[in-house]
């Protein structure tokens, strides 16, 4: 029986990787956590990689995340490499290998310790693969640095936050600054960045706990500890949107970071790609544009846990704020008690996989509420859009900072007890929006973050920015 079409693809894109590599070219592994806020900065990767001559790309993946990569690397060189997920893990079913499929976070250590079980097989194929160069693999498979010395090239750890986020939080951890205060809502002055202040508040509690121990903890110290002993940080992010955090680090550790980003900017334009038919919703914000409508995207990524309670006041706020909004949901959550029908003139649910950059990038929306997942932001600074941010998870509330106290391209949601993550009610939300799409701090950020958005495009320009040569400067030395 005559093998698939797409298996024959695959091979004769390998075989051509393979050809160019003989003839001198560069090949880099690209390998990701199994999570789309981790994957697709890194599959951008592959796509500036290969804007280079004799750059040949592979890129590791499992086989229920492979149709989202195919789909990304279309139309490229790349070579895409399956390796099997761990089967039989307590708590993890069948053909869950992603973490937006978890059926809770709680499950993130057994799922990422899992990956451990995938080494054998990655490295058979490592075997199978011409020399390669140097290899960017996620912070959190620690376990590939291992097999990167094992076959004798340079590991490049991909750290999915901002340069602000690593230094504030990499300082208040070797200084023990959250270790004092009793409150988890106390401000704390970071001690090399006095102008920055921090709760305990701004940290999962792995980080605030005085003596923190158990497996989350002992995966943590296997994560730092391989990141560390690694070749060098590849960081989504680019130098002129934090030049001093940027500075501090390569000055104060060893091992250095590279901003070689926005790497959402490495994806080519949609009038590029093969034509297709518009999505519904961004059909919908086409009606808008030509009503002149402006409109708030309301997202927070797909680890985010929200309460019904809260979720319910989401809804409300959104309606009694009046304006026009583009809400994606988890496709688990609630329903909403008549709320998409009664605002079916202005509003907009969606429960299904968007292309956020795209709904970004639409002329019509003009502000994010944004859980500042580092991704988000990125995409945000990228589009001009001024965020309204409501940290939830992971290092969220220092990005949200960052947005708000830092480059003072966003305004906080406020919470009703003023805490970092305590509950938002929906008057307090009603008026943040009003304040961000009709108010003047709104016309401020929304100013102020177009002044990044054209530094973002020319910090990826092979002529302009720093991000171009960055990159150049790792496949050079690792060509040597």
């Amino acid at each position: 029986m005559p093998p698939p079409v797409k298996q024959i693809i695959h091979e004769s894109v390998r075989a051509a990787n393979q050809f160019r590599h003989q003839m001198g070219s560069h090949h880099v592994v690209l390998f990701p956590f199994m999570s789309k806020g981790h994957t697709i900065p890194i599959l951008h990767l592959a796509q500036l990689l290969l804007r280079r001559p004799h750059v040949a790309v592979t890129f590791v993946t499992t086989p229920a995340n492979r149709p989202f990569v195919d789909n990304f690397l279309a139309n490229t060189t790349a070579s895409i490499v399956n390796i099997p997920f761990p089967q039989n893990v307590p708590g993890i079913g069948a053909g869950v290998e992603s973490t937006d499929k978890l059926p809770s976070m709680s499950l993130y250590v057994p799922f990422t310790k899992a990956t451990k079980l995938m080494q054998p097989d990655f490295e058979r194929e490592l075997e199978a693969l011409p020399r390669v160069s140097f290899m960017v693999s996620d912070s959190f498979l620690w376990w590939t640095l291992e097999s990167a010395e094992k076959f004798g090239f340079p590991r490049f750890a991909f750290y999915g936050m901002g340069n602000y986020a690593q230094s504030v939080s990499t300082c208040a951890a070797e200084n023990r600054l959250l270790t004092g205060p009793e409150s988890l809502d106390d401000l704390i002055t970071v001690t090399d960045f006095p102008w920055i202040k921090i709760t305990r508040n701004d940290f999962d509690p792995l980080f605030n706990e005085r003596e923190p121990k158990g497996p989350a903890f002992e995966l943590l110290v296997e994560q730092v500890i391989s990141v560390s002993s690694s070749y060098g940080m590849i960081v989504n992010s680019f130098y002129e949107l934090e030049p001093g955090f940027v500075d501090y680090w390569n000055r104060v550790h060893k091992l250095k970071a590279s901003c070689v980003g926005p790497l959402c900017l490495a994806e080519l334009p949609r009038n590029e790609l093969q034509t297709q038919q518009k999505p519904a919703w961004i059909q919908w914000l086409d009606k808008k544009f030509e009503l002149g409508s402006s409109v708030l995207y309301v997202a927070f990524g797909s680890q985010a846990e929200i309460s019904p309670k809260q979720l319910k006041e989401i809804a409300t706020g959104l309606e009694e704020s009046k304006v026009n909004f583009l809400w994606v949901l988890r496709k688990e959550a609630l329903e909403l008690d008549g709320f998409e029908e009664r605002v079916k003139e202005r509003g907009l649910v969606v429960r299904e996989w968007v292309d956020q950059r795209e709904i970004l990038m639409h002329r019509s929306v003009q502000g994010f509420l944004s859980h500042c997942g580092w991704n988000s932001v990125m995409e945000s600074i990228v589009a001009g859009v001024p965020i309204l941010a409501w940290p939830m998870m992971a290092e969220q509330p220092l990005n949200a900072r960052f947005v708000v106290e830092e480059i003072k391209i966003g305004i906080r949601v406020e919470t009703s007890n003023g805490s970092v993550k305590g509950f938002v009610k929906w008057e307090s939300l009603e008026k943040t929006i009003k304040e961000l799409m009709e108010g003047e701090m709104g016309k401020e950020t929304r100013n102020k973050v177009k002044k990044y958005s054209e530094m973002a495009k020319n910090a990826v320009e092979e002529q302009k920015g720093s991000s171009w040569p960055t990159l150049e400067t790792i496949i050079n030395e690792t060509r040597k």
